[in-house]
């Protein structure tokens, strides 16, 4: 489909009554699609952020095609394995590759640059190559890198931390590495304590309303769960307000030091989502979590994989 037709062809589909339409939240964002109903339905991952709204932040139509041609825009960003990223005259387009469904794309988005309307190109002549393979529209990665993206213009992003949520719905992030232990913080926590765990493995962080509270106190940050879990597979739809950041390191003793704005916007970029293939995507991050830090407290925590490490941080005092 010519790029210049991206926004024409979106209002017709809306405009027909015979699509079907499903949705699902994330983060706070809302992501519409739109076609025939066995394309729409919701991967089992993303069934719990399922969502009945009429519109989204992001609104995709899905269809099939015959084929997928080449196109001539500049490769802005190869993942090295299943999707790239390239610039058209007035979109973005992402393909999809595996090997075994032959050279050509097997799907293809081509969204705004708003990423906020598109349409997603199902390639039926790469599933005839493997008839066993089935593949839905939304299948990860594609639904990770549309709130991604999206998170860029929203005043958010999304990091590699467990979320751990209180009763009085506040909570604390673990951020880390992989292997640093948020999948084992999410076990000791939930063993210990009645809490809920948002994610073990990706959190999304937004600034809340920036409107003054009613009882004063000035907006914070909220964390989201992600469907996109960890070994532990915690996932869950709810948003905590953010209390406090931990950076997860293996040590002795279980010790708590506090970062200052300039070491903690470091270590929590490091563990970051961005989309790097634009500076503007970049600077936006780092703005953001500049001011997340100006807001939070945020410690890195040296800990020990045993209950005692849930016991040093409800006794902690700053």
């Amino acid at each position: 489909m010519p790029t210049a037709n991206l926004s024409r062809a979106m209002t017709s589909v809306c405009e027909s009554g015979s699509v079907c339409r499903n949705g699902f939240r994330v983060g706070g964002i809302g992501v519409e699609l739109l076609g025939e109903c066995q394309d729409v339905a919701l991967i089992p991952s993303l069934a719990p952020f399922q969502t009945h709204a009429s519109a989204g932040d992001i609104q995709i139509r899905v269809e099939w095609v015959s084929e997928l041609l080449p196109m001539s825009g500049a490769k802005l960003f190869d993942s090295g394995s299943v999707w790239r990223l390239y610039e058209e005259e007035s979109c973005y387009r992402f393909d999809f590759t595996a090997a075994r469904l032959g050279a050509s794309p097997y799907k293809r988005l081509l969204i705004d640059r708003g990423f906020g309307t598109a349409n997603l190109l199902m390639n039926r002549e790469a599933f005839e190559v493997s008839t066993e393979v089935a593949i839905a529209p939304l299948d990860y990665p594609l639904d990770e890198l549309l709130i991604m993206h999206r998170l860029t213009r929203d005043r958010g992003i999304e990091l590699h931390a467990c979320g751990v949520m209180n009763h009085d719905g506040t909570g604390n992030l673990f951020v880390g590495h992989s292997g640093a232990g948020k999948s084992t913080t999410a076990r000791l926590w939930m063993k210990t304590r009645d809490i809920e765990i948002l994610s073990d493995d990706r959190i999304i962080v937004r600034a809340e309303d920036r409107r003054p509270n009613s009882d004063g106190r000035s907006p914070g940050f909220r964390m989201y769960g992600t469907p996109w879990h960890g070994e532990s597979q915690y996932a869950s739809p709810h948003s905590a307000e953010l209390s406090a950041v931990f950076i997860l390191e293996h040590g002795q003793g279980n010790r708590l030091t506090r970062l200052t704005p300039s070491q903690a916007t470091g270590e929590l970029f490091a563990r970051s989502f961005v989309p790097f293939h634009r500076n503007e995507y970049v600077e936006s991050a780092l703005n953001f979590l500049e001011d997340v830090v100006a807001a939070v407290p945020v410690y890195r925590y040296q800990f020990e994989p045993d209950e005692q490490a849930v016991e040093a941080i409800l006794n902690f005092h700053d």
